[in-house]
Parts: structure tokens; sequence; C-alpha cells
């Protein structure tokens, strides 16, 4: 298994990865992304963001993306996870956990002082995982969102 940055190439074969885990998720409507704008936000001459693909024998099997963030309350830097997906029939091979590791090097090199990400209640699985490499999973906190709506109504104000 070889862990690195996606290859602009690989764009579709990215995207059916980001498909899986929105079906997976139970939201395959709201993948709103294309093949052009995922090369738009990942191959600029400044990323918006970034992807790491996890391949066995040319196959890409699985995925990170994320980017980077800033914590006021520690003063540093930090990596956002946004999805991380691995093939059902890739599962239980350490597959998910060789993205982590890369990323995690990731953010020691860049300085970062945490990598945070979502993970749903509803994935006890995916919970038992995060808690097995150390994450701690806040029940204090929730997700809030303004979508591009919302985002053109509040900036209307």
């Amino acid at each position: 298994m070889n862990i690195r940055p996606v290859e602009p190439t690989e764009l579709p074969q990215l995207f059916a990865l980001l498909q899986a885990k929105a079906a997976f998720d139970g939201c395959p409507e709201s993948l709103r992304a294309t093949v052009a704008t995922l090369h738009d936000a990942l191959f600029a001459q400044r990323p918006l963001a970034h992807a790491l693909v996890a391949e066995i024998d040319g196959r890409l099997v699985g995925m990170a993306t994320y980017y980077s963030i800033f914590s006021s309350f520690i003063a540093k830097p930090g990596l956002w996870l946004d999805d991380l997906y691995v093939y059902e029939d890739f599962r239980g091979q350490n597959i998910g956990r060789k993205p982590l590791t890369r990323l995690c090097q990731l953010a020691r090199e860049g300085g970062c002082g945490r990598v945070d990400w979502h993970v749903s209640a509803l994935n006890e699985r995916g919970i038992q995982f995060y808690q097995s490499i150390g994450a701690t999973i806040s029940a204090n906190s929730r997700l809030a969102r303004l979508d591009e709506g919302a985002i053109q109504k509040m900036a209307r104000e």
C-alpha cells in the first residue's frame, strides 16, 4: 500500500471515493463537487485543500482530504481532516490508519498543535477506531453551519 498526494489524473477516482463517502454518510445529494471543481481547489497556485490517497496495486481504495486551520486558543496552526474514507471491501486492513499517520506527520512538520475532524454520533465503528488511535470525541460540541443561502442572507444585513 502506498499513501501519497492525489495526482490530477486521479481526480475521477477521488471523486468516486467522495461519492461512496457521501452515500455512506447517508447524504449523497449533498455532494456538489465535480472533478473540475476538485481540480480547481486542490491544484490551484494556492490550494484550498489537499488529498492523500491510499493506493493498492494501482487502485485508489481510500482517501483523506484536509486543509489548514488556526486555533487562537493555542495560537498554533492545525489541520482539519475533512473526509476520511476507505472502500468497504478494504476496511479492517489498517488502510484508514495510514493516511491519518501521514496527516500527523505533516502536522508535526508544520508545527501544528492539533488535528480536528467531525465524526457522526451514529458511526460507532468510526468512533471506536478514532478512540483507539488516541482521539478524544467531544460530546460537548455540535456542528453549526451556514449554507450558501444563509451566508448570502446574513451578508445582506
